[in-house]
């Protein structure tokens, strides 16, 4: 059963509450802390991407096209649709020989407000270059290219490209590809079903691929890569005024940040050399932003300027129409050690 994370009061009461599971797992696939049900099963959703960019690096078509540390870490984030994020993905796809009718993964406004609001004042409309799943989509047209695969149907989940990218999610989750299940995420892409602690597990080989603890191969390499360029350009994960963005600024270098949908949200402590996959039960961001700050705090991964710097999420505050202080968001579970 999910247990409470997150409570919210209003006055001195308790009013709403999110209950939910959280899995911290080292690259050993062990279990060393949890609440809730670390094996319930979770969709990887948007926490999927930097592994979903693995076949990019692993069979040779980054090295074909240039791909450099930017690219890579745009392709695996959940962007804004800020200008500098579509700047990038056009520079990727005139390098391909596409443009940005070539992407299916749809057309909604940028999620960063003032950049929506310059579209719309300069009466332009929002093109799938502003989709937050553009860099992904912008990865899967760059493997179909090097490979000769049709362009057309690249979304079906039986088309070589998915093949492949589902295979890799087997590989670094250790779930055989015909237990996986399988589903259809917003941006049109199929998405993968498996157990938290492996998503878990899935993140805490991105941090011992950095630090150099896995076997030596190409998924350990590729895995390590694409860790660096996330690590290096945080506003290419997701944006200004996002929380996985913030995260990385505020302890840059010690934690790659990864939000999925419907409450699911996954870390890789890089100096730990563990995995943190977390989801909240009723999906509500409310309950997740709190959840991820105060798992940092917990796991001692953790300054005295990361902890102002993201008290925002940590700790929000609810004020009333009037902008008085009415009450508050806040953690309230304990992560039990394992072992």
């Amino acid at each position: 059963m999910p247990e409470l994370l997150v409570e919210v009061t209003r006055g001195e009461r308790v009013e709403s509450s999110h209950y939910g599971h959280i899995a911290v797992v080292d690259p050993q696939d062990r279990l060393v802390a949890a609440v809730g049900d670390p094996e319930t099963w979770v969709c990887l959703r948007s926490m999927a991407k930097p592994f979903q960019v693995l076949p990019l690096l692993t069979t040779g078509a980054a090295a074909a096209f240039n791909f450099d540390s930017e690219e890579l870490a745009l392709c695996s984030g959940s962007l804004n649709g800020q200008d500098f994020q579509v700047a990038i993905i056009q520079r990727i796809l005139d390098r391909l020989g596409l443009n940005p009718a070539h992407l299916q993964c749809g057309i909604h406004a940028p999620s960063h407000r003032p950049t929506a609001q310059a579209l719309a004042k300069a009466g332009q409309a929002a093109t799938p270059l502003h989709n937050n799943c553009a860099g992904k989509h912008t990865a899967m047209l760059a493997l179909c290219v090097h490979h000769g695969w049709p362009l057309a149907d690249y979304l079906a989940p039986d088309h070589p490209v998915q093949q492949l990218i589902l295979q890799t999610v087997a590989q670094v989750t250790e779930v055989p590809a015909a237990q996986i299940t399988v589903a259809i995420d917003g941006c049109g892409a199929p998405v993968f079903y498996v157990p938290l602690a492996r998503i878990a597990l899935a993140y805490a080989k991105l941090a011992a691929a950095v630090q150099g603890r896995l076997p030596a191969g190409p998924l350990t390499e590729a895995m390590a890569s694409v860790a660096r360029a996330c690590l290096a350009h945080p506003r290419l994960i997701a944006g200004d005024g996002r929380l996985c963005t913030d995260i990385m600024q505020a302890l840059s270098g010690r934690v790659l940040a990864k939000t999925g949908a419907e409450g699911g949200y996954a870390l890789a402590l890089i100096h730990e050399g563990l995995g943190v996959a977390i989801k909240v039960a009723d999906g509500h961001v409310r309950g997740l932003n709190p959840t991820a700050v105060e798992s940092l705090a917990q796991l001692q991964v953790w300054t005295p300027e990361a902890a102002a710097a993201l008290a925002a999420y940590h700790h929000p505050v609810i004020k009333n129409h009037r902008q008085q202080q009415v009450g508050q968001v806040r953690p309230a579970f304990h992560l039990a050690k394992t072992a």
